[in-house]
């Protein structure tokens, strides 16, 4: 992602958007990833969401060279710079309480065996039984301010 910080405010593409608190760019048509965005939400509420389907998302995942029409990964991005791949999902899981932190335990593991794995639940993430984000809209309180996009 070898961009410097907080490059995406020079980028006209890129609409504004609170950075005060990491983003997380998920692909809102896979229940996977939608599923684990509302885990974020219950259980880590220093984070805001943004569906790579919505226009930010779009502009962000092509600020850092990803495809927006097929997004195999999810980005964090916190103070500026974009974490994806398994770098990404086990930034997530410390931020989290047990079990869920539990996976960090994966970063014994060499990131290029790390990444072959996140890429094999990548490419298959769309087969992955439950609903995808737009069938089951978060609600309650603090929620809305946390949603982008």
């Amino acid at each position: 992602m070898g961009r410097g910080a907080y490059s995406y405010r020079d980028d006209p593409a890129v609409p504004s958007f609170p950075d005060d608190r990491p983003l997380v760019l998920f692909d809102g048509e896979c229940a996977l990833c939608s599923h684990s965005a509302r885990t974020l939400l219950k259980h880590g509420p220093r984070f805001r969401l943004a569906p790579t389907q919505s226009d930010l998302g779009q502009a962000l995942l092509l600020h850092y060279g990803l495809s927006p029409d097929d997004p195999s990964t999810m980005l964090v991005i916190e103070d500026g710079r974009a974490i994806s791949r398994s770098d990404g999902v086990l930034h997530l899981a410390a931020s989290l309480p047990f079990p869920y932190r539990a996976a960090v335990a994966a970063r014994l593991i060499r990131r290029p065996i790390r990444d072959f794995a996140y890429g094999l639940v990548a490419r298959y993430r769309r087969r992955f039984p439950g609903q995808a984000w737009c069938a089951l809209p978060p609600s309650g309180a603090g929620i809305k301010d946390r949603i982008l996009g």
